[in-house]
């Protein structure tokens, strides 16, 4: 499977997870992707930390506009009925608990459900963004991510990398799983189709319970 594939598969995955009403914001990369896979009959209202709300997607060529980019700078475009407004205002719907699920990709996740998205030390990045108050202001925090980095495990013990938010993620969905983050530790819920219980586990370093009623996820 292509990178491309994978990243398709887990947001088309993600977009179950949201229910007809939900304000969510994407974050940069592979969860914006969610955006293309929202299932029929379900109406969700995209927010974006630099003040809009009522993302509309990608414009066409030649019509992107300077004034209308999502919060990675990446043009995008506001429905009629959308809003935009400025930061702070943006903020306080955030940490005013107004968000119903935020999505973010990760560099690692841990069994406590602790998350580190924003720095590699040495590396040169523009900063966290507005990760820290989503991952706290959300009513639902989805991590969306490759299983693995190379093969390398992402869902760990204990993250080893600077962290963006202790203990608030809710669920991990990669190309392989669908893992729920309880207080009793991850619970593998579902399978992707061409995996096994057995894989996941050796490519997940943080111990796994595996639900009674595991479920299958088959690609469409």
């Amino acid at each position: 499977m292509s990178i491309s594939d994978v990243k398709k598969r887990i947001a088309k995955r993600v977009a179950l997870e949201l229910n007809d009403g939900d304000f969510v914001n994407l974050g940069i990369g592979l969860p914006t992707k969610v955006a293309n896979y929202i299932p029929s009959g379900v109406e969700v209202f995209f927010q974006s930390e630099n003040g809009m709300l009522c993302m509309g997607g990608i414009p066409k060529e030649g019509e992107e506009s300077f004034d209308i980019v999502d919060a990675g700078g990446q043009y995008s475009t506001l429905l009629p009925y959308g809003a935009a407004f400025d930061s702070s205002s943006s903020f306080t719907m955030i940490r005013g608990g107004h968000v119903d699920v935020c999505v973010l990709g990760t560099l690692q996740v841990d069994g406590e459900g602790n998350l580190a998205n924003w720095i590699i030390p040495g590396k040169i990045v523009p900063g966290m963004g507005g990760a820290m108050d989503l991952v706290t202001g959300a009513k639902k925090v989805i991590i969306a991510t490759t299983h693995t980095n190379k093969g390398k495990p992402k869902i760990l013990k204990k993250c080893t990398l600077p962290l963006t938010a202790v203990g608030q993620v809710d669920t991990i969905i990669t190309e392989l799983a669908v893992i729920e983050v309880t207080e009793d530790g991850l619970v593998l819920k579902e399978i992707s189709q061409d995996t096994t219980v057995e894989e996941v586990i050796k490519l997940t370093e943080a111990e796994l319970t595996v639900s009674e009623d595991i479920k299958v996820w088959k690609d469409e």
